[in-house]
């Protein structure tokens, strides 16, 4: 199949983190406008339209309504949770391949933080009831996110040796960079100690392993390479992308906490672009914890299966190392916007517009998006340089 050359044309960001008294609705269009405006269209110009609804569907097709856009030749929304902006962009590629758009908008929004509610409240119940077998792990005392996450986490500590103190080599190396990010949350610098003392969350995950949670929302617009070489921005090319869902979290002897399914959206997103991953330059990777990312790297191929807790302890990510990675802060110390996290920084870097927190050679950049506990796995590729491989 021929597939038409695009790109990231627009990207637009509200106000992220502690932002009280918007709905995701009033954020999404917020920020579909600024995309739209940050490439140089005008709304008209929009002919399709792909949301990501979040974890309670606060945002749904609604939405073209909410921003008066008419004649949209493609509407839909996308729900593959964290891996959801990535699949937005590969569906939105094709779409604009196949003849269904021109340009299209891809956004996620979120609002899950209450005033004066603690953060570990904002994603608690809204979820549907569990009966039956389905039910077990809740009975079990698996009832959130960093309870499942800790036994994948746990399961590679025992099977590779892999160390607390490792995983907080992750925290330290992305707080690193987002203490020069100004939209980062979190810019205080942090130690190994201070990962240490942290409170323990989820044994062995700690406050320090976790993601922030954020308000607010992202939106791209993605269009073809030869309109977006017109437009206001440097163009963002796409180069490669991949998905891959494993499926075997629940079943006995499968490799749950060993391998995701970045061992295979990985290598098809590098075949697709036509490169390796030693070209890759910077990595944005999908950080709903520390554990995630030690795992994604190693399933990319970056460091040998077992040995990313010594590669992230190296100093490899971290500012100055040999493997920039989550140049931005990350979901752990910069905002939590699902997928549109690290797809966000990507597109900063691929521009050269990181500021202070720029990597000098951004030739290719590998982005991944996680969804569920390792359930979901999309891995995009882009570059600002077309593809002529």
């Amino acid at each position: 199949m021929n597939i038409t050359p695009t790109a990231i044309a627009g990207l637009g960001m509200t106000q992220l983190g502690k932002v009280y008294g918007r709905t995701p609705a009033e954020f999404a269009v917020e920020a579909v406008t600024r995309a739209a405006a940050d490439a140089g269209l005008a709304l008209a110009d929009i002919d399709g339209l792909l949301v990501n609804p979040g974890v309670n569907n606060d945002t749904d097709l609604r939405l073209q309504s909410t921003l008066q856009l008419r004649d949209l030749r493609l509407l839909t929304t996308i729900q593959g949770f964290g891996s959801s902006a990535i699949q937005m962009v590969q569906y939105a590629s094709m779409a604009i391949s196949a003849g269904m758009a021109n340009v299209v908008a891809c956004v996620y929004a979120d609002a899950p933080l209450k005033e004066g509610r603690g953060s570990g409240a904002a994603y608690a119940g809204g979820n549907r009831p569990l009966t039956g077998v389905e039910a077990l792990p809740a009975a079990a005392g698996l009832k959130s996110a960093p309870a499942r996450y800790a036994i994948a986490a746990r399961r590679h500590m025992e099977t590779y040796g892999t160390t607390s103190e490792q995983l907080g080599a992750v925290a330290v190396a992305a707080r690193a960079w987002a203490a020069m990010n100004p939209l980062a949350q979190m810019r205080e610098p942090i130690t190994i100690d201070d990962h240490q003392n942290s409170r323990m969350i989820a044994d062995p995950l700690r406050l320090l392993d976790c993601c922030l949670v954020s308000n607010g929302a992202i939106a791209i617009i993605v269009t073809s390479a030869e309109r977006a070489a017109d437009l206001a921005q440097p163009p963002v090319h796409i180069w490669g992308w991949g998905q891959a869902h494993p499926g075997y979290t629940s079943y006995r002897d499968s490799n749950f906490g060993l391998v995701s399914g970045a061992a295979q959206s990985g290598p098809a997103a590098l075949r697709m672009a036509g490169v390796t991953v030693d070209e890759i330059d910077i990595r944005e990777i999908y950080d709903c914890f520390t554990y995630t990312t030690l795992l994604t790297l190693e399933d990319y191929g970056f460091c040998a299966k077992g040995e990313g807790g010594e590669f992230v302890a190296s100093g490899a990510l971290a500012p100055g190392g040999s493997h920039p990675t989550n140049t931005g802060g990350g979901e752990l110390s910069s905002y939590y916007m699902w997928g549109m996290t690290p797809l966000s920084e990507a597109v900063i870097q691929a521009r050269g517009q990181g500021g202070q927190r720029q990597v000098a050679k951004n030739d290719l950049i590998m982005v991944s998006g996680n969804g569920g506990v390792l359930d979901f796995h999309a891995t995009l590729i882009v570059s600002p340089h077309a593809k002529t491989r």
